[in-house]
């Protein structure tokens, strides 16, 4: 994968880092706010904490990445609250891709087990040291980030879409592995 394609698009492994970290925090987010209404998902629970650990070791990644490599420019005809807005979304969305994991690993060490979360039976994650007080702050914070992330997952894809479908400019394109320019 090439560091840049082109100037008007992310790289080839911000888009890596995008589709599959997205693809992960769906597949989480449907697990984690489904499985108490939904029997068969509770067997998916240690999918979801080793997913969400996944998703955690990918972001830092990501973020090392998107560090050493800027971002394609936003059209000039984006006015600035949109540009502010567009910037501190995506700052909540690392943060929650950060926080939620975080507060998951917090709430299942705090349970009084000993061991950790197994990662598809290949390896286990220790247990982080930590109390049942904050295990029970992990719980709380966990689900409420949940319903946070499931909110901005959302306008997140509506703002997408808003700008393909709608303001036809090319935001969407600088994303998509498969979009061309209309």
């Amino acid at each position: 994968m090439a560091a840049q394609d082109r100037p008007d698009r992310y790289s080839s492994v911000a888009i890596w880092f995008h589709w599959t970290i997205a693809l992960l925090v769906i597949l989480n987010l449907a697990v984690g706010l489904l499985h108490d209404s939904v029997p068969a998902l509770r067997s998916w629970m240690g999918a979801h904490q080793a997913l969400g650990l996944a998703i955690l070791a990918l972001t830092a990644a990501r973020i090392a990445w998107r560090l050493a490599h800027r971002p394609p420019p936003l059209p000039a005809s984006t006015p600035v609250w949109e540009r502010a807005l567009a910037h501190g979304s995506h700052i909540l969305l690392y943060a929650l891709m950060l926080g939620l994991p975080m507060t998951g690993w917090m709430m299942v060490s705090g349970g009084g087990k000993p061991g950790g979360v197994s990662i598809f039976g290949l390896f286990t994650v220790p247990y982080l040291p930590v109390s049942k007080a904050t295990g029970h702050f992990g719980h709380s914070a966990h689900g409420v980030l949940g319903w946070v992330m499931l909110a901005l997952v959302v306008l997140h894809i509506g703002a997408a879409l808003r700008h393909h479908l709608l303001l036809r400019d090319p935001v969407l394109m600088r994303i998509a592995p498969v979009l061309r320019r209309r």
